[in-house]
């Protein structure tokens, strides 16, 4: 069960990075084996999702050193679009980061240099709101 767990929890943070990867089967597949109760594996993909959504926030912190760079993979003007449409929604688009394209709004936080609190607080409770509804969607299929 460790092993599988661990798995779990190296899946759920990469998943959360620039990395092209996906937790959920992995989840499920664990949670329809019973090889841990549902609980546990909201709360070990729930920490290693949001762990990893920090890599993508310091990643972003630091890209402004970068930007102006030629060999840099983002243009001034599709920066300058992120960072536009982040001041404009704002904070509260960190509850979007459990969804497709949820690694870019950790990143552009980062970027636009949003406190670490507010980050963790608002990533969290989006990831941990995924992991508990796939949780109690797959309870339900599987019952």
């Amino acid at each position: 069960m460790l092993s599988a767990v661990s798995g779990l929890f190296v899946a759920a943070f990469l998943a959360a990075t620039l990395v092209p990867f996906q937790s959920e089967l992995v989840f499920v597949a664990l949670q329809v084996a019973g090889t841990a109760d549902a609980w546990l594996l909201v709360v070990v993909a729930s920490v290693g999702n949001t762990l990893g959504s920090f890599v993508n926030y310091a990643l972003g912190r630091e890209v402004t050193r970068y930007r102006d760079r030629p060999w840099f993979p983002v243009g001034p003007a599709a920066m300058g679009r992120a960072e536009a449409w982040f001041q404009r929604w704002g904070l509260w688009t960190l509850l979007l980061s459990w969804a497709p394209m949820g690694d870019a709004v950790t990143l552009v936080a980062g970027v636009m240099r949003v406190p670490l609190w507010q980050f963790a607080l608002l990533v969290a409770v989006a990831k941990t709101g995924r992991y508990v509804v796939l949780a109690w969607v797959t309870a339900q299929i599987a019952a």
